[in-house]
């Protein structure tokens, strides 16, 4: 994919500890089919909402903020083709530590080629759509009890999902 591809961003936050350890650079897109009741995002479900950016615009942010990233939304898996893109550019020529925040289940990443593919680049995943009576406001960088911290490397490798240890990786 070209890096002058265009996609919906409906903002980026250089600098958050919110969506993910450490300071990072985390990356809003548009677009959502989850739709979950009591989402704290429901302005991002819209597919055209937002302003388009194309990959090399976020790359260059990306790069001047030197900072892990996180991608979220809306679903940044709802735009498989540029986030494959965008993540195999940023782990490759930056070697920044990725996560991605999905209403995807592992398992339907695992059964989805094209949502596979781009877990060859991402550190940690975030999946399972938000489920208003599993809220817990305790949780440490998720919504609801269903939704894990998967380890993508370890989970790759045991080709089943493996939870990310908070203590030893923060």
């Amino acid at each position: 994919m070209d890096l002058e591809t265009k996609i919906r961003v409906l903002r980026v936050v250089e600098g958050t500890s919110v969506d993910g350890p450490g300071l990072r650079t985390s990356i809003y897109f548009a677009g959502c089919r989850h739709h979950c009741p009591g989402c704290h995002n429901p302005q991002s479900w819209a597919m055209d909402g937002g302003d388009e950016m194309s990959l090399a615009a976020l790359l260059a942010i990306v790069e001047r903020n030197e900072a892990p990233v996180t991608l979220s939304g809306g679903d940044p898996l709802a735009h498989p083709a540029a986030m494959l893109a965008l993540t195999r550019a940023i782990k490759q020529h930056m070697g920044y530590n990725i996560w991605c925040y999905t209403g995807y289940t592992w398992e339907r990443i695992m059964a989805t080629d094209e949502l596979r593919r781009v877990m060859d680049y991402v550190d940690v995943v975030v999946d399972g759509p938000f489920i208003l009576a599993e809220r817990d406001e305790g949780l440490l960088f998720r919504g609801s009890r269903n939704q894990r911290l998967i380890d993508v490397a370890a989970s790759l490798h045991a080709s089943a999902p493996r939870l990310l240890d908070l203590d030893s990786s923060l």
